[in-house]
């Protein structure tokens, strides 16, 4: 795959990430509790962890099948 065709995929993936944001904070999908949040004051820190892996793990699971 050439890396032109690889940003155009990338780039429409985060274009319906954006679309569907709405349906998937609907779920839960950030708030997990795994999720580190810390808020003083003025300041805010979201570390997403358990997302990060979830999402992780299921894009590993379907690379894997796309390149069975």
């Amino acid at each position: 795959m050439s890396i032109a065709r690889l940003l155009v995929v990338v780039g429409l993936l985060l274009v319906a990430l954006g679309l569907l944001w709405p349906i998937i904070d609907k779920i839960g999908l950030g708030r997990l509790p795994g999720d580190i949040m810390i808020e003083r004051g003025n300041f805010r820190l979201y570390i997403p962890l358990a997302t990060s892996l979830l999402v992780s793990v299921i894009l590993s699971v379907i690379l894997w099948i796309a390149n069975r």
